[in-house]
């Protein structure tokens, strides 16, 4: 595998490959748990403002449900494929199990380009794709939630196209939604939220003070905006560096995290933030920080860049930023990986929360929120470091082993394999 041609799901079975090794798990299950249960392609065809119709292309992998329904993100991006929703869909179902919830993995997507879509274009899409994959939703089925280019304006129009179609109220089918409509207090920051805990413990057992020290945001997206925020907030970080698609800005004294968000949000882009100079993409990765967060897609940190970067911890906000080959040379350089589906796990933690709030219709105060992520994601960590010192492994591989280990035990006490 070359790092011009980076398979996601590929690299995907590649890590459970060597978890399942490490673990000695017999043929039959290391078998079963390479590929997805369920994968659903759908095509969709919408009419457009102008009148002239579109055909698209919609994804919804059910990767496994062993240890309860599926659950996971809808992307909408022009790359997206049905190798990208497999490895999403893997990678979610790890991600429930390490941090100990009740879940399978799903992932779903459609490829489009949502920054030409107008927003009445999107209500229709969103509730076009609900049409065609509602029968496989529900509270007890598979729940997606937003991820890249999905907010929770998209994810209040398909609930309400489930409900229509449907006739009751289903508000646990889609997480992710506007408070108003069900959605849990915490769920905005939660991802990023979750990343910055497990940094603090990360921070405890390498003996690092991370007061004052510094920070780049590589993908300043929602995950990677909160990143910026509460990193700077809760660990005293000093954020000297970030970026987006269209470019990035960086001041070695720092930058005042709520004002970069807010100028993001009012412009568009964060290239020309006063009291800064460009820096590209690329450029930030290999930066001399304490604490690297990529947050924007795969496969940015590869066997080609990865013997550059100097970051004490990376915290992978974003879904397989890192190759396994760039995995070993981080490891052998002494680089801290907090890999994404631990880092990031906490988005499908308050998720999980805001599933229970909607089934209970009862709903918690956001301390409550705060305190019970806290305890998942703090749990989820020590579970993961643990295994990482006493198998020396690298901290990916110990999470893909704490992770298949309880899928493979509910696996087999379900007699599946």
């Amino acid at each position: 595998m070359t790092s011009t041609d980076l398979n996601p799901f590929a690299i995907a079975q590649q890590q459970l490959d060597e978890a399942a090794e490490k673990l000695g798990l017999d043929q039959a299950t290391r078998e079963f748990l390479r590929w997805p249960l369920r994968e659903f392609v759908v095509t969709i065809p919408l009419r457009m403002d102008d009148g002239s119709v579109k055909i698209f292309r919609g994804y919804r992998v059910q990767y496994n449900h062993a240890r309860g329904p599926t659950k996971g993100g809808l992307r909408w991006h022009p790359d997206e494929t049905i190798d990208t929703v497999r490895a999403l869909a893997a990678w979610m179902t790890w991600k429930t199990s390490v941090v100990d919830i009740p879940l399978g993995g799903g992932k779903g997507g459609i490829t489009c380009n949502p920054k030409e879509l107008s927003e009445t274009e999107k209500e229709r899409l969103a509730r076009a794709y609900i049409r065609a994959v509602g029968r496989l939703l529900g509270v007890t089925k598979d729940v997606p939630a937003p991820d890249v280019y999905t907010t929770p304006q998209i994810m209040a129009w398909m609930m309400d196209e489930f409900e229509t179609i449907e006739k009751e109220a289903h508000p646990g089918v889609i997480t992710g939604k506007p408070l108003a409509l069900g959605g849990s207090q915490g769920r905005g920051d939660a991802t990023a939220r979750g990343g910055v805990y497990c940094v603090r413990e990360a921070a405890k057992m390498l003996g690092l003070d991370l007061k004052g020290k510094t920070a780049a945001i590589q993908g300043f997206g929602n995950a990677g905006q909160y990143g910026a925020i509460l990193g700077q907030e809760i660990l005293g970080l000093k954020i000297v560096a970030a970026s987006d698609s269209r470019g990035g800005v960086y001041n070695p004294d720092g930058l005042d995290a709520q004002a970069l968000v807010d100028y993001k949000l009012r412009t568009g882009k964060i290239d020309g933030f006063k009291n800064s100079k460009p820096i590209s993409n690329e450029e930030i990765l290999e930066l001399d920080v304490a604490v690297l967060f990529p947050s924007a897609l795969e496969n940015v940190i590869t066997g080609r860049n990865a013997a550059r970067i100097k970051a004490k911890i990376s915290c992978e906000l974003a879904n397989g930023p890192t190759t396994p080959e760039a995995d070993k040379i981080l490891y052998e350089k002494g680089v801290f990986v907090l890999p994404d589906f631990l880092a990031n796990a906490g988005g499908v933690t308050v998720s999980y929360f805001e599933q229970v709030q909607n089934t209970y219709n009862f709903y918690w105060p956001l301390e409550e929120v705060h305190s019970r992520l806290d305890e998942k994601m703090t749990k989820a960590f020590h579970a993961v470091y643990e295994m990482h010192k006493k198998e020396k492994v690298h901290m990916r591989l110990a999470a893909y082993m704490v992770a298949v280990n309880r899928v493979a035990e509910a696996c087999k006490l379900r007699g599946w394999v």
